[in-house]
């Protein structure tokens, strides 16, 4: 029986060498190779990398894709807080849960070009509100920073309900009942009972949201304007038009590293604060 578990445990290593640890490696050493201006990179130890990513420009890129994403991981979490906790105490979690899930069943691609749709200069809602009088031309909804953010947390809010999901449910609904009993407002209910009893969940929620949204480069691309491109758009066109391999490697290998200390800190401090 011992040796099967070793089994599934060295499938799990394989599986991590091969799709983690290989492409990271691949991605660390090509930030410190000389730049092929044909596009690739020469085998020669070089900064050159690392320098070029010095430009202001990239940081002012990379302090938007933080703003961004943190803004987005923060909006996904307060809509998601209600959402769990009255899909945790329904009679129809099952099928709710269903609901929650059921965008992902459709391209993500699809799922943008329909926000498009939705507000875009001839969309939906310009329409209305041109025929209802209430402007005269239309409104920009998209390519800017607002439909980044919006078209953020309509992708990963499921993300953010799923975690905060299986902490509420966990916790029985009579606690709420009872700081009622003592003389607590619905409010300090919220604030003094509920969130305290969630804070693991509220972690995984924020990690789950902002991670994949630092790095997003779809929505941008898509939906944002000329301020609102990303780290991700950077990276692109590193690699595809400016064939800076070593620049792009570089922001990569910066991006994921700051990403491993903010995973770090939001774990060993949710541990802290359950421990105390």
């Amino acid at each position: 029986m011992r040796r099967g578990y070793d089994g599934y445990g060295l499938v799990y290593l394989f599986w991590l060498a091969v799709f983690f640890l290989v492409p990271v490696i691949v991605i660390l050493a090509y930030s410190f190779f000389e730049r092929d201006y044909q596009g690739g990179v020469i085998f020669k130890f070089s900064l050159e990398g690392y320098r070029d990513i010095l430009n202001p420009n990239y940081l002012l890129v990379f302090l938007r894709t933080v703003w961004i994403s943190l803004i987005s991981s923060i909006v996904s979490i307060v809509i998601a807080v209600p959402v769990a906790y009255y899909i945790a105490f329904s009679k129809w979690k099952n099928l709710l849960l269903l609901l929650v899930i059921v965008p992902f069943w459709t391209n993500s691609l699809i799922r943008i070009y329909a926000w498009i749709f939705i507000l875009g200069n001839n969309g939906i809602v310009n329409q209305f509100l041109i025929r209802m009088g209430f402007t005269e031309s239309y409104v920009q909804f998209i390519y800017n920073n607002f439909a980044v953010v919006l078209v953020l947390v309509y992708t990963y809010l499921p993300f953010a309900i799923l975690p905060l999901y299986s902490s509420i449910e966990r916790l029985e609904k009579h606690i709420f009942e009872a700081a009622m009993d003592l003389g607590c407002t619905k409010r300090q209910v919220f604030f003094k009972v509920l969130l305290p009893n969630i804070r693991q969940g509220i972690v995984s929620s924020f990690v789950f949201v902002f991670i994949p949204a630092i790095g997003t480069y779809a929505v941008p691309e898509l939906v944002g304007g000329k301020n609102s491109r990303l780290i991700g758009n950077e990276i692109a066109r590193l690699l595809t038009t400016a064939r800076n391999w070593p620049a792009a490697a570089a922001i990569s290998s910066v991006l994921l590293a700051i990403t491993i200390i903010a995973v770090i800190v939001f774990i060993f401090g949710g541990e802290k604060r359950e421990a105390r």
